[in-house]
């Protein structure tokens, strides 16, 4: 079926709707399965520092820290099975995303979202009435099934509920959700860490709060059009689409979307078409942008910042209280690129948060080499030295909240074409959870081992994404989501791949 859209000067075509209170408030509604996501980054780190958690499940460890104070500091919390707790719910993140692509294709975003919810409130009961240390893993890897599903549909939900003038902005309402997630996990280590015995049970138990709100979200949230249109439901996603839009005349982009749906449906096997040439940059981009996103140290410092401002010196509440202040510059720093990323675009955020990540970790790196030195024991530290360490991750927080952190959901999200959507955003999420889970598993151990020059391997690879991005990544705002294959012909690059002849 023919599209045909009002075209602008520059080819991208223009459908008209406007930003409506009914969208609006469904994609924020949507937006909130992220808050799983981020209280679990949150909370990880905060309990794996408390003592009556540590007492009842990592002795070993509690042990090493409280006999030997003047130990190296780097290795403090070297322990395979602490960083197993941690990292064991992104392997199961990344099983659950390959089985939430068939769901969310076939029986459309909400049900997938629904399903995420569900299991991450199962996983947060067990964990909060752990009793054994097998119970918390098998806990974890619910959590993370329910994070494989939320993450794979709230995203690609979001982008195509939202009217693509905007679609940024409310796309990264996801990752506004993760940073906020993340700050009221701290807040509540911060005050749970007080009671004595029993206060790891509440954090932990508390995920049960963030996995309510998705469930019963996903229950009242219409399907998007897109979803409805793929199995079969025209009358009612064009009924949908003029609800969302706003205005009468949706034509243009049902048609375009019905376009999209039957060229999908000629793709029998999408992960084998992924394979394809004219999909190599969408494949591509699946890969390398989740793989950088999580290159950049940002799980490292969010869900063990606690526990690596103990490492500097910092006392235990003093080090939760560290990690609370990153957390609202987390939150307030994602909200700029909420405002800026349709109005300055995607590249621009992408390069300058990455300049400023570069240059806050190689001061990040100098200013514990200087204290730490290569033997890990720093002797008295004093209050400005721990002041200014804040202080630089706090920067590298804020340019990672307004750069990689939502830019690395929003733009794989918003690329892919409809007939591969599904199981694209599953490799994307995947990769995701794979980088997670290979960091938190081996950070503890790069910490001992590396010691300050952790940070610098970091800045290496801020350095080659901001490469990548500068040569390899094109604009991609204000383009509809079912016309960017015009971005890709237009590039440099990717052309060769993806041309009218071969589209």
């Amino acid at each position: 079926m023919p599209s045909v859209g009002i075209v602008v000067g520059d080819g991208k075509k223009e459908y008209p709707g406007k930003l409506t209170l009914y969208v609006t408030v469904t994609c924020i509604v949507a937006a909130m399965g992220g808050l799983i996501f981020g209280y679990d980054i949150g909370i990880s780190g905060g309990v794996t520092t408390m003592d009556s958690f540590q007492q009842k499940f990592f002795p070993s460890v509690y042990e090493k820290q409280k006999k030997d104070h003047v130990s190296n500091q780097y290795c403090r919390f070297d322990s395979v099975s602490l960083t197993l707790f941690t990292s064991s719910l992104y392997l199961a993140a990344l099983c659950s995303s390959i089985v939430a692509s068939y769901v969310t294709r076939k029986f459309g975003r909400k049900i997938s979202m629904l399903l995420g919810g569900v299991l991450f409130c199962a996983g947060a009961l067990l964990n909060g009435f752990a009793t054994a240390v097998w119970m918390l893993i098998v806990g974890r890897l619910l959590l993370g099934f329910g994070i494989g599903f939320t993450n794979q549909s709230v995203p690609l939900y979001l982008s195509e509920m939202a009217p693509y003038k905007f679609r940024g902005a409310l796309n990264i309402g996801f990752q506004l959700s993760i940073t906020i997630g993340i700050l009221i996990a701290n807040v509540l280590n911060f005050f749970f860490s007080k009671i004595s015995g029993w206060g790891w049970r509440l954090s932990l138990g508390g995920a049960v709060v963030p996995a309510l709100i998705i469930t019963v979200g996903s229950l009242i949230l219409p399907d998007t059009p897109n979803s409805m249109i793929e199995r079969g439901q025209f009358k009612l996603a064009e009924t949908k689409l003029r609800k969302i839009r706003g205005v009468d005349d949706v034509d243009d982009e049902i048609n375009d979307l019905i376009a999209a749906s039957e060229a999908s449906k000629l793709v029998e096997h999408p992960w084998r078409n992924l394979l394809q040439r004219k999909y190599r940059p969408h494949l591509t981009m699946a890969i390398l942008i989740p793989a950088f996103q999580q290159l950049t140290g940002i799980n490292v410092i969010m869900f063990y910042a606690p526990v690596l401002f103990q490492t500097i010196g910092f006392g235990s509440d003093a080090a939760l209280m560290s990690a609370v202040v990153t957390g609202l510059v987390n939150v307030g720093a994602t909200a700029v690129s909420i405002y800026g990323v349709d109005k300055w675009g995607r590249r621009f955020l992408f390069l300058e948060g990455g300049f400023q990540m570069l240059i806050s970790q190689v001061a990040v790196a100098a200013a514990i080499g200087a204290k730490f030195g290569v033997d890990g024991n720093p002797g008295v530290l004093p209050k400005w030295y721990a002041i200014v360490v804040v202080l630089f991750i706090c920067i590298y927080v804020a340019a990672f909240a307004w750069s990689w952190g939502p830019l690395g959901w929003l733009v794989p999200s918003e690329i892919f074409p409809l007939e591969i959507r599904s199981a694209a955003q599953s490799i994307t999420v995947s990769m995701n959870m794979i980088f997670t889970f290979l960091i938190a598993q081996v950070f503890l151990m790069m910490l001992c081992h590396l010691k300050f020059g952790l940070f610098i391997f970091f800045a290496f690879f801020v350095v080659v994404m901001s490469i990548f991005v500068y040569f390899f990544l094109p604009e991609t705002r204000g383009v509809p989501i079912e016309e960017m294959k015009q971005v890709w012909r237009s590039h440099w690059y990717w052309s060769k791949f993806v041309d009218a002849r071969r589209t």
